[in-house]
C-alpha cells in the first residue's frame, strides 16, 4: 500500500467537497435563515485540512493499485460524510452526531432515509445541500470530482470500478478523464431538462431544484414533509416519475444513443428486462388499488409515480403506500430489492445481476440434463465471462448475508419485523423510505445509535456494493 498517493487524494478530495458547499453557502446568504457561518466553518475546517495534504505530500504516482483504489473509495466516502455532517451539527437542525451521520451518508448514498420528523422548519440552505448531496453522489463522488479537478491526476479506471454500480464498468472512451466528463455532461443536461420542466409546471425556483437534485441522484429527500403528494401537482409528479425512470438506466445507453449506436443501445437486454418489470408491476398494481381511489386514471397515477419511485430507489411518495393491499406491497418490496440498472444513479442488487443469475441458473439446469455439453453465458451477444460470474454470485450471497445480519441487529430495538426488515432493505439497497414504522409517512428517527451507524454503513456498502467497505476490515489490504 502506498500511503502518500492515497492521502494526498484524500486532501484533494476534501478541498472539491469545499467546493460543493459553495452554493449551499450562497443559499443561507440569500435566505438568511441563520445557517450561514454553519457552512462557512466546516468549509474552513476542509481547507485546513485538505490543503496541507494535497500541497505538502509530494508524489508522481498518477495510477494506483488495485487495493489503493478501493481504499481510497471506501475511506473517501466515510470521511467525506463525516465532513459533510457538520453544518447539520454547527446549525443546529440536527443535534446528534450519529443522527447528523445518518442523514449525510443517506444523502451522499442517495438513499433518502431520514431521521427528521419534520423537515419544513430548516434553514434554506440546510436543505439546499441536503439534496444536493444526492446529485453530487448519484454519480460518485470521486468520479465527480475527476471530471472537475483534473490535477487530480488518476489515470486508471480503479476508481470507478470501486465507484461505480454494476458487475462492470465500462470505460466509453479512451481516457478516465474522457469518460468522467462524458458521464456528467450527460448527467448535467438530464438534470436541466427536469429543472426546466419542473419550473412549467409551476413549482417555486427553490423547490424545483432540489426535487431535481433527488430525482436526478434518485436520492429522494424532499422540503416538504409529506414529500411530492404536499405539493398536489400531477404534472410535477408525471414528469418526476418519468425521469426517475430515465436516471434509472443504465447511462452507457444515453452513450450511445449520442453516439447514434441506436440498434445497440435498444437491444440492450437489461434495459428490455427493467422495462418489462416496470411496466407489470404498474398495471398490477393500478388493479390491486383501484378501489381506493377515483378512477382508473388516479389510481395509474399513483401506481406509476410509486413504481417509478421505488424502482429508481428514489424514494419520493405522493401517498401513504402502506396502506395499500398486501399484493401492491409485496410487489414494491420486489421492487426494492431488483433496484435499478447498472451504471445508472439507481440502488439496489441491480437488473442485470437478476438477468445473469437467471441465466446461470437455466445453464445449470441444462447441465444437469446434459452432462457433457459445455454452454456459455451471453448477455448482448458477449460471453459472461467466469470472473463476472462469480462477482455476481459471491455480491448476492454478500447482499443477502448483510441483510439476515442487520435485520437481527436492528431487531435488537424491538420494532416489528416488517419495519426492521424493510429498514434494513431500504438502507442497504440505497431506496429511503420502507414500510410499516419507517414507512413514506415515517422516518428512522426510532431506532438507537447501534442500530443508526449499522443502517449507515448498510447505505455505504449498498452505495459502494459491498466491497469497498468491506476490504476495509481486511488485513491483506494494508500490507
Amino acid at each position: 500500500m502506498r500511503y502518500k498517493p492515497l492521502f494526498r487524494s484524500l486532501g484533494l478530495l476534501l478541498i472539491g467537497e469545499a467546493i460543493l458547499l459553495i452554493p449551499s453557502l450562497l443559499v443561507s446568504l440569500i435566505y438568511r435563515d441563520g445557517d450561514t457561518l454553519s457552512f462557512a466553518y466546516t468549509i474552513v475546517l476542509l481547507l485546513a485540512c485538505g490543503l496541507p495534504l494535497a500541497m505538502f505530500i509530494k508524489t508522481r504516482v498518477t495510477s494506483l493499485y488495485v487495493r489503493e483504489g478501493f481504499a481510497l473509495v471506501g475511506f473517501a466516502w466515510i470521511i467525506l460524510s463525516l465532513f459533510g455532517m457538520l453544518p447539520f451539527l454547527f446549525s443546529g437542525a440536527i443535534a446528534s452526531p450519529v443522527d447528523a451521520f445518518f442523514e449525510t451518508v443517506s444523502g451522499f448514498t442517495t438513499t433518502g432515509s431520514s431521521i427528521l420528523p419534520a423537515v419544513e422548519g430548516l434553514p434554506h440552505g440546510i436543505l439546499f445541500w441536503r439534496s444536493f448531496t444526492h446529485w453530487v453522489g448519484g454519480m460518485g463522488i470521486l468520479v465527480f470530482t475527476i471530471a472537475i479537478m483534473p490535477q487530480l491526476g488518476l489515470r486508471n479506471m480503479e476508481l470507478m470500478r470501486a465507484e461505480s454500480p454494476g458487475p462492470n464498468p465500462e470505460k466509453l472512451l479512451p481516457r478516465i478523464k474522457q469518460t468522467a466528463r462524458m458521464l456528467y455532461i450527460i448527467y448535467f443536461s438530464l438534470s436541466l431538462i427536469l429543472f426546466i420542466l419542473l419550473l412549467c409546471t409551476g413549482m417555486h425556483p427553490f423547490d424545483s431544484a432540489v426535487n431535481t437534485f433527488g430525482a436526478a441522484g434518485t436520492g429522494g429527500f424532499s422540503v416538504l414533509n409529506v414529500s411530492i403528494g404536499g405539493y398536489n401537482n400531477p404534472g410535477a409528479e408525471i414528469i418526476m416519475g418519468i425521469f426517475m425512470i430515465v436516471f434509472s438506466v443504465n447511462f452507457t445507453i444515453y452513450f450511445l444513443i449520442v453516439m447514434r449506436q441506436w440498434k445497440k443501445a435498444s437491444r440492450s437486454s437489461e434495459l428490455i428486462a427493467f422495462i418489462v418489470a416496470v411496466s407489470l408491476a404498474v398495471i398490477f398494481i393500478t388493479l390491486n388499488i383501484a378501489p381506493r381511489y377515483n378512477g382508473i386514471l388516479e389510481s395509474l397515477r399513483h401506481a406509476f409515480f410509486q413504481v417509478s419511485s421505488i424502482v429508481s430507489t428514489s424514494g419520493f411518495a405522493t401517498t401513504d403506500f402502506h396502506i395499500w393491499p398486501q399484493f401492491s406491497r409485496m410487489v414494491l418490496l420486489m421492487l426494492m430489492f431488483m433496484g435499478a440498472c447498472a451504471g445508472s444513479t439507481g440502488g439496489g442488487v441491480k437488473v442485470i445481476r437478476l438477468v445473469i443469475g437467471g441465466k446461470a441458473i437455466h445453464r445449470e439446469l441444462e447441465s444437469i440434463l446434459h452432462p457433457h455439453i459445455v454452454r456459455t453465458i451471453y448477455v448482448d451477444g458477449k460471453p459472461v465471462e467466469d470472473n463476472i460470474l462469480r462477482s455476481v454470485l459471491v455480491f448476492l450471497f454478500a447482499y443477502v448475508s448483510i441483510i439476515i445480519v442487520s435485520t437481527l441487529i436492528v431487531s435488537l430495538d424491538g420494532f416489528d419485523f416488517e419495519t426492521n426488515f424493510t429498514a434494513v432493505l431500504a438502507t442497504i439497497g440505497n431506496i429511503g423510505p420502507g414500510l410499516s414504522l419507517v414507512g413514506p409517512m415515517g422516518n428512522f428517527g426510532g431506532f438507537s445509535d447501534l442500530s443508526k451507524i449499522v443502517l449507515s454503513f448498510n447505505m455505504l456498502m449498498g452505495r459502494l456494493e459491498i466491497i469497498p467497505i468491506m476490504l476495509l476490515f481486511t488485513r491483506s489490504l494494508w500490507h
